[in-house]
């Protein structure tokens, strides 16, 4: 994939979110979202907050009247630009998003290959600029997800984007496997994301490490099949393990107890 071609998927998932919001009522931009503390309106003034910050301006001068379900400091810097947008109607933080969004691909779009390379600070470290356009794609996307669930209107589970987030979700799986659930040596688990955006993550545990391995064994120790919309939410800290057990939401194969272990273990995100 050319590093323009990572582009088109940022902009595919910024228009999608434009598309989405584009028609909403005041009341509708208000809508509380799975993220705690945040409207459909807020989930948009963190994309428009981060891009900014990206393309170097500085925060504003706020100090957010509520930190309540804030939990750590990167999470204070992102109400900043959340609070101190909440006095704006969703339509104005709507257009600042098209402003910003245009601005920062018109920027994307120039770039050459050294830029691409450069290294830069991402949200999981030192890496590349490609790096961070594609963890922005998936936080994107994810936010967009977190608007549609709110406004009960389902979109973008399929696609090139949608599979890009599910390929995100998949690189922190063996973290999850072999040092959140803790699973023992000669373990191996079969992850089963069904759907257009789907795949099969096998993983194995070996001298104490997981890592993804070149195919399926016949007979998994834990077999966990889910959706898309499953996989990333309990990925990304968006629904709680318990309740999602228990709506059968996932089915799990072989030996329950780990499987419902790393359930529990799924969110990666600070």
């Amino acid at each position: 994939m050319s590093d323009q071609e990572v582009v088109d998927k940022m902009e595919t998932v910024w228009q999608s979110i434009t598309d989405l919001c584009s028609t909403l009522t005041e009341a509708e931009w208000k809508t509380p979202t799975d993220c705690p503390g945040w409207s459909v309106q807020d989930q948009v003034s963190h994309l428009v907050g981060s891009e900014r910050r990206f393309m170097g301006y500085p925060l504003p001068e706020h100090t957010p009247s509520d930190l309540s379900h804030v939990k750590n400091e990167s999470g204070e810097r992102n109400e900043v630009v959340v609070d101190w947008r909440r006095s704006w109607t969703g339509a104005e933080v709507l257009q600042e998003f098209w402003d910003v969004t245009a601005e920062r691909l018109g920027m994307l779009r120039g770039f050459s290959a050294e830029d691409f390379a450069a290294e830069t600070q991402t949200p999981i470290g030192p890496g590349s600029m490609r790096t961070l356009i594609e963890i922005r794609i998936f936080d994107a996307w994810i936010h967009e997800q977190d608007m549609r669930r709110a406004l009960n209107r389902p979109g973008h589970l399929d696609g090139a984007v949608a599979a890009h987030s599910v390929d995100r979700c998949c690189l922190a799986m063996p973290f999850v496997i072999g040092h959140k659930a803790q699973a023992s040596d000669g373990t191996t688990v079969v992850f089963e994301v069904t759907g257009a955006a789907g795949r099969t993550l096998p993983i194995g545990v070996e001298g104490k490490r997981a890592k993804v391995l070149a195919t399926s064994p016949a007979s998994p120790t834990v077999k966990l099949t889910m959706d898309v919309e499953t996989f990333t939410c309990l990925g990304c800290g968006r629904w709680e393990p318990a309740k999602t057990l228990q709506a059968g939401k996932v089915q799990i194969a072989g030996n329950r107890a780990l499987g419902e272990t790393i359930i529990q273990q799924m969110n990666f995100m600070i």
